[in-house]
């Protein structure tokens, strides 16, 4: 039986499917109890939470179900805990979205003390809130904390962009991985080498993954549907996950105009991009995409560029402009049907098993 997996099992899933964390807040606590108590694995994505935030989060999850979730958090890489750069430095990437904050009248935010929470802070929340899962992307925890979560009884999911990665996720004691093809939507989470040099597809990547892993492998990228799911079973993965389909239900804090862009995509409206964060993600192209291809040598670094632009976001989500927020969305798009999370979770295990049979 194709639900039967090591991974649902250690888990107790009804099946091994994960719903995709979500940064940018759009991780919700009703997408993930919905998820989780149709038998698959909820996630919420907490990298831009403060610690108590993170609690919270924690315990409102738990207050609506017993099933088991995930939380996700970014593992700083370079100096992204604590960006290094001069006055001058922020007000010259400033100053380069300046046209933006003028045209939607939104005064020029003046350097913060902090870009982003502090991830020691964050990642004691989550070791607290003791989810069944930590998952987490761009790195590895430290050893300590692998054994601290194995210790409480938290299984660790890393993401990895090639074997490489893979590898040294398994070296560093991590349980599972998930291995995301390029298609996915969202940021390419390479740690190793830069993101665009990481860049093999889904049907490319988790062979080779599975073969230099002992561990089991998640599949992620382009898998909307049981065909994808199916597909990524017979190249030996354990289980996917998929954050497109997720991010189109009803439950996501994705707002209605980017649901609808979801559900209405064609096949090349993505495209990767660092305009929006700084550092590279896959999302439906558009304006600010385009215009800010042209300067792409001059933006802010992670988490600058992510917080400068989150300033704008609101007013342009107010003003309608959906040509200058950031909408993530992988390949898959197209695929896209359902609209409430329990409805996905069931029609992804029937089509699954639908095909499963066809190949049998």
């Amino acid at each position: 039986m194709w639900r039967n997996t090591e991974f649902s099992r250690r888990l107790g899933l009804a099946a091994p499917i994960i719903q995709g964390p979500f940064g940018n807040g759009m991780s919700t606590v009703d997408l993930v109890v919905a998820v989780a108590e149709a038998g698959a694995l909820g996630s919420f994505g907490v990298h831009h939470l403060a610690a108590d935030a993170i609690r919270d989060v924690g315990a409102q999850i738990r207050s609506r179900t017993q099933r088991p979730f995930a939380l996700n958090l970014w593992i700083p890489l370079g100096d992204a805990d604590d960006p290094q750069m001069t006055d001058r430095q922020f007000v010259t990437y400033r100053e380069l979205l300046r046209p933006y904050f003028e045209e939607l009248r939104v005064p020029l935010p003046s350097r913060p003390e902090r870009f982003a929470p502090r991830y020691a802070e964050q990642l004691e929340a989550v070791l607290e809130v003791r989810p069944a899962v930590f998952s987490f992307v761009f790195g590895v925890p430290s050893h300590d904390v692998i054994e601290r979560c194995r210790s409480a009884g938290i299984a660790t999911l890393g993401t990895a962009t090639t074997p490489s990665e893979a590898k040294l996720l398994e070296t560093s004691g991590v349980d599972m991985i998930v291995a995301t093809g390029f298609e996915a939507g969202g940021h390419r989470a390479s740690f190793l080498k830069p993101a665009e040099e990481c860049l093999t597809g889904t049907l490319a990547l988790v062979p080779q993954v599975v073969d230099a892993v002992r561990v089991p492998v998640i599949a992620a990228g382009g898998i909307a549907d049981g065909r994808g799911i199916a597909a990524a079973l017979m190249l030996g993965a354990q289980g996917v996950q998929i954050g497109t389909a997720f991010l189109a239900c009803d439950e996501s804090a994705a707002d209605s105009l980017y649901r609808e862009r979801l559900l209405n995509s064609e096949p090349t409206q993505t495209a990767l991009t660092k305009s929006f964060t700084g550092r590279l993600a896959r999302g439906l192209r558009n304006q600010f995409m385009d215009d800010m291809a042209r300067h792409e040598s001059a933006l802010a670094p992670y988490p600058v560029q992510r917080w400068l632009t989150a300033h704008l976001k609101s007013a342009a989500s107010k003003a309608g402009r959906s040509d200058l927020v950031a909408m993530w969305s992988g390949q898959s798009a197209p695929l896209l049907r359902h609209r409430k999370a329990s409805q996905l979770v069931e029609a992804l295990i029937t089509q699954t098993t639908a095909a499963v049979a066809r190949f049998s």
